[in-house]
């Protein structure tokens, strides 16, 4: 692995992904048994005469919700603890939530494996100060990052030791409402490979390095300064963000977020945990945070039904269906039916990363097509037999307006293959318009078990119907066939990442009609305006080299379809693309991994 100077940055170039080719994977670390896997609910009886008994809301958080106060003596032995689980369980069964209450922790270094979230209980990031480093980092993996997924840092205020954090993570790894007393390193040591992120309503005093990080998302936040960029660093919102300047150097920067509104977060308001809800917010810039009480509303624990792993589909249908709110404990969960959201303003909020797993081959959850439904915080496991879906927003044919009060998608993953055998036609569909999907990644796995160009066929990775539908932080890889559909009109993405799937095993297996592959991101036909910004597409068919995809984009050639700053990437020339969107660009060639790129088009 080359090594490059701390203080040269713009050496780190063109540092293909090719996590699935790096090495034997690491072996799935042992996880401790959930316990208390009967939620009292599933445990309750009552006479057969009487109506079936009112679900608790509130309650315990479970034994995988570890909450720490600054008197609590042992703390860094037990992050330690949760560490060696975690490091390396990559396809585990483990998972946890770190949760600190307001005050001020000194001498700590919680560094977060795998299914691993840290969070402060505070309003404000600035209500629970650690003094010293949340860290992640690529030892279990011999320095390279591009396998650092599911883990999450949100709502503290760091003071490294060294003066500057490490944050060395893949997709799937938010760092949310954070407040960091220094500067963030977004590379491995060693600045080994690594592969994307993302940073929402943070502010980094000092300087962000992300050095050999291929691309980049930060969103409605404040640096102090940004180092390097290799192929694509995308800003909307931030201030100190660098001015545009795609493709040399690769900064796409936008002044504002069209429209934001925060993840909810859990918090404590004295002894009682409540969960804030911020409010929707247009052309935001900088953090919610940074002027006193964030604006919002929240609502007491006790307005949710605190889930455990084991309760059935049913009973969290019938908590719904009683008005409350979803919190999903750390864990995973089977259902044998859809979680059915149809009341509007509920919240589904998952804690340290919890599991869906639809079995026999149902959709895991669906929404009615209502206002203001916020999904958060969890993740979608397809299970051995097809779902024709694994996340539905709205109903199909889902017109209403919801302009004033979106739904939001927020840090929901979803996963086919990896862990096991899973299959799934669209992995997400959004019917309702003004949707919001805030970051996810939609991945069918390239690596794990359970992997084969047929054993997870998944075709489609998200299909949004719906109208007036928002995407900012869209990571979606290695689809059979197109990664994303967009139907709705007046559509729009603020970044985009996408590796196509390696393991086609030739040119006919991924032919589309006379076009040579389906392209990473399809707007259709029928869509009369449409616009992104920061989107990035890359090949590696390992399995055939000479596979040629015909562009990255496609898109219909009307004025009101716009796109800036696109490219798309040969990652060592294992396959080509001849352009990059619809006819335009240069093909890609050879085995230098050096993008093709279009500034604007049409």
């Amino acid at each position: 692995m080359p090594h490059f100077p701390m203080d040269s940055p713009d050496s780190v170039r063109s540092l293909p992904a090719r996590r699935s080719v790096l090495g034997a994977m690491a072996a799935t670390a042992a996880s401790p048994a959930l316990l208390g896997l009967s939620s009292p609910a599933s445990a309750a009886s009552a006479a057969p005469v009487a109506q079936p008994r009112a679900l608790p809301g509130g309650g315990d958080l479970g034994p995988n919700v570890i909450v720490f106060d600054p008197s609590t003596s042992g703390i860094q032995a037990k992050l330690d603890e949760v560490f060696r689980l975690q490091e390396s369980a990559q396809f585990g069964t483990g998972r946890y939530a770190l949760l600190f209450k307001p005050g001020t922790y000194n001498g700590l270094n919680a560094q977060l494996g795998f299914y691993t979230s840290i969070a402060g209980l505070g309003l404000s990031p600035d209500d629970t100060a650690i003094n010293g480093d949340v860290t992640v980092d690529a030892g279990w993996f011999n320095g390279n990052a591009t396998q650092n997924f599911w883990r999450s840092a949100e709502n503290l205020a760091l003071t490294p030791v060294s003066g500057t954090n490490r944050w060395a993570v893949a997709q799937a790894a938010p760092f949310r409402r954070m407040h960091v007393r220094g500067g963030l390193n977004l590379a491995p040591t060693g600045y080994g490979w690594a592969s994307g992120g993302y940073i929402a309503d943070s502010r980094i005093d000092g300087s962000v390095g992300p050095y050999s990080q291929q691309q980049w998302y930060t969103r409605d936040s404040s640096v102090g300064g940004w180092a390097n960029a290799v192929w694509n660093m995308v800003f909307s919102g931030v201030q100190g963000a660098p001015a545009q300047s795609f493709p040399n150097p690769p900064y796409t920067t936008l002044d504002t977020t069209p429209v934001s509104r925060e993840k909810p977060f859990l918090y404590l308001n004295g002894s009682e945990y409540r969960v804030f809800l911020p409010e929707r917010r247009t052309n935001a810039r900088g953090t919610t945070w940074g002027s006193g009480t964030p604006r919002g509303t929240s609502l007491p624990l006790t307005q949710f039904y605190v889930a455990r792993p084991g309760v059935t589909a049913a009973t969290l249908n019938a908590a719904l269906a009683q008005s409350l709110h979803l919190l999903l404990t750390p864990g995973i969960y089977h259902l044998d039916q859809p979680i059915q959201v149809d009341r509007a303003g509920t919240v589904v909020l998952g804690l340290g990363y919890a599991t869906l797993i639809p079995d026999n081959g149902v959709t895991a959850l669906r929404t009615a097509d209502v206002d203001g439904v916020r999904l958060a915080g969890f993740l979608i496991d397809a299970g051995p037999v097809n779902s024709s879906t694994l996340l539905e927003v709205g109903p199909t044919g889902a017109s209403a307006s919801h302009s004033a009060n979106p739904t939001t998608v927020q840090d929901v993953f979803i996963r086919i293959g990896g862990a096991g055998a899973g299959k799934a036609t669209t992995s997400m569909v959004i019917n309702s318009r003004h949707t919001i999907i805030d970051h996810t990644w939609v991945w069918r796995a390239d690596h794990g078990t359970g992997v084969g160009w047929e054993t997870n066929r998944a075709d489609y990775g998200i299909r949004v119907n719906g109208d007036d539908v928002l995407a900012t932080g869209l990571f979606v890889e290695h689809f059979n066939k197109y990664d994303v559909q967009w139907y709705g009109q007046r559509g729009r993405t603020i970044f985009f990442q996408n590796e196509k799937a390696y393991d086609a095993p030739n040119q006919a297996a991924i032919q589309n009609g006379n076009v040579k592959g389906y392209a990473a991101y399809k707007v259709a036909d029928s869509v009369t305006t449409h616009e992104g910004w920061g989107l990035g597409s890359y090949c590696y068919y390992n399995v055939d080299p000479a596979i040629v995809q015909h562009n990255g984009f496609a898109a219909p050639n009307t004025p009101g379809v716009k796109f800036h700053d696109l490219l798309v990437v040969s990652l060592g020339g294992q396959g080509q693309y001849e352009h990059v969107v619809n006819e335009t660009g240069a093909p890609t060639s050879g085995t230098s991994t050096v993008p093709s790129t279009v500034v604007s088009y049409p």
